[in-house]
Formats: C-alpha cells, sequence, structure tokens
C-alpha cells in the first residue's frame, strides 16, 4: 500500500469517528499533495510525499515560534497536535549520530575539507539520506562537519 494509499485510508478511519482534528490535518496534507501533482502533472511517489510531510511540519514550526513571541499557549497546541498526526506518516527517521556517519563517509569519499565543498557533499548523500532526515537538519550536521 503507497504512502498515499495510507494517508486517504486515515482519513476515511477519521471520518467514521468523527475526529474532526485528524480529519482537518490529513485533508491539509492531502490537499498539499494534490497541488504539487496538479503543478507537475505527475503523481507524488512516496518519497515526494515524505518531502512534502516534513514541508507541513516544518510550516507548524515555524507557527510555533509566531505564537511564542505572541504569548499564544492555543496555537502553539494546536501546531503540536497537527504535528504529532503527520508525523504518523513520516517512517522511522535517522538518528544525528547515523546520519554523521552517512556524512562522514561522503566526506572522505569526496576528500572534502572546507565549508566551500558543502554542495558537493550534500548532492551525494541527500539521495542516501531519502527523506529519513529533514534536509535542513543534514544541512546543519554538513556544516558543522566541514568546520572542523
Amino acid at each position: 500500500m503507497s504512502l498515499k494509499d495510507q494517508i486517504t485510508e486515515k482519513l476515511k478511519i477519521a471520518m467514521k469517528e468523527n475526529n474532526n482534528e485528524e480529519r482537518r490535518v490529513i485533508r491539509t496534507i492531502l490537499s498539499s499533495m494534490k497541488n504539487i501533482e496538479v503543478d507537475n502533472r505527475a503523481t507524488l511517489s512516496d518519497q515526494e510525499i515524505i518531502s512534502v510531510l516534513h514541508k507541513e511540519i516544518k510550516i507548524r514550526n515555524e507557527s510555533i515560534e509566531g505564537a511564542k513571541k505572541n504569548n499564544r499557549q492555543d496555537l502553539i497546541d494546536e501546531a503540536l497536535a497537527d504535528i504529532k498526526i503527520i508525523s504518523q506518516f513520516i517512517p522511522a527517521g535517522l538518528s544525528d549520530e547515523e546520519i554523521k556517519v552517512i556524512i562522514r563517509e561522503s566526506i572522505a569519499n569526496l576528500e572534502s575539507r572546507n565549508p566551500s565543498d558543502m554542495g558537493k557533499v550534500m548532492k551525494e548523500i541527500l539521495p542516501i539520506i531519502d527523506g529519513r532526515a529533514p534536509n535542513s537538519k543534514v544541512s546543519q550536521i554538513v556544516k558543522e562537519l566541514l568546520a572542523i
């Protein structure tokens, strides 16, 4: 069963259980996926769907930051609940240590020594990591390891 099918099934269950919160979040996810499919005129692969899910989580995290500045606990709680719902569709990610091992191997293979080689390293490791970690986290770790 594809990831899109799993998300659609979860929507059906949420509708049957009258779970408005989960139904709202899943519909938002499906809407984002549909918009990208229409723009690209192609169906999304599971990997592309995972990228959409990471983007949705990133949007919620940015919302949390804004809500913290405005002291809006209700918005923070809502965004955290949304993240929990979205996260159930993302496969188990890589730990920071696992990411560092992959990056170190890539740096050694490319014989990278300075931060200007970051693009080459990222180009090599992103297909390996394959959506099991947010690109922003991977980028941050690459920067740290190349700065050493």
